[in-house]
């Protein structure tokens, strides 16, 4: 029995998305439709199989360029990537369940209906702090890392105590301080620049836990920094333009001068790369 066929509007109501996003991936390679001797594209099975796997590596975290890059490789573990992908998702799930749980008992509180504790705000709190890191770094934390690596730092912040909380939140907002010290100093090794580090190692110690931390995955996680431009863009917009350069120079010469770790150190030893986010409120130009 031959499979049908789909015209480009049909498989784009199937699909939930757009004739021109469908027209954009066969402009780019990633679809190639039959014709129809009117000239009209005509949709077969492999083409709606092929369809789903782009739509799904596309909420992987994954550009057009890459995913087309990973379809044409024969090596390309498609399954692997969806379990990748389906554990942070379960993961999000688990803390967006708490975060509903805590919006729903704010709005019984404010109606009175009954009263919520600091403990239950505070555990809201986490809940939504996680969740966003897995909607923003899940997928890829987890391919580099693996899922116990993750698991293990969710459950780490999960588990941290309101003063532990307090504590990071502070030390977040004063290590974008002492980056800017640091870079007004103007050397990466200067005095400024060395307590940046060591404030900067107790922060990933917060979140990483207990046997965790390597000062090699920390030199390695300096890298990290300057070649994800979410990371460079997010240093930059606080402390101003090459402040992430300049933190990934401290700390590599921190770590190998003071550690022994040496400058071309670039394996994680079961950390997970998080962003530092800063309380502060101040923005800097780029």
């Amino acid at each position: 029995m031959k499979s049908r066929t789909y015209t480009v509007g049909e498989l784009a109501r199937l699909a939930g998305v757009t004739v021109r996003a469908l027209h954009h991936f066969e402009d780019t390679g990633l679809l190639q439709p039959e014709r129809a001797t009117n000239g009209y594209r005509l949709y077969g099975h492999d083409d709606v199989v092929r369809l789903q796997q782009i739509l799904l590596l596309r909420s992987c975290g994954l550009t057009l360029a890459d995913i087309r890059s990973a379809l044409e490789k024969n090596a390309f573990d498609y399954r692997a990537a969806l379990e990748r992908h389906l554990a942070t998702l379960r993961a999000q799930q688990q803390e967006l369940d708490k975060l509903v749980e805590t919006v729903e008992k704010t709005i019984a509180s404010l109606e009175g209906r009954c009263t919520m504790t600091d403990k239950e705000r505070f555990e809201g709190m986490k809940a939504a702090h996680i969740s966003e890191n897995e909607k923003r770094f899940g997928a890829e934390a987890r391919a580099t890392y693996g899922d116990a690596a993750v698991d293990a730092a969710n459950a780490r912040v999960a588990s941290l105590t309101e003063e532990e909380w307090v504590d990071k939140e502070a030390l977040e907002g004063a290590i974008i301080d002492a980056l800017e010290n640091a870079m007004a100093e103007g050397d990466p090794e200067g005095n400024a620049a060395q307590e940046l580090c060591a404030m900067h190692a107790r922060w990933l110690q917060l979140h990483w836990g207990e046997g965790t931390y390597s000062r090699e995955a920390h030199a390695a996680l300096a890298e990290a920094y300057v070649a994800d431009p979410r990371f460079t863009a997010y240093y930059d917009e606080r402390a101003g333009e090459g402040a992430t350069r300049f933190l990934r120079d401290a700390l590599k010469a921190w770590c190998s001068r003071e550690h022994g770790v040496a400058e071309n150190a670039v394996e994680a030893e079961g950390a997970v790369a998080r962003p530092v986010r800063c309380t502060s409120r101040k923005r800097y130009p780029n």
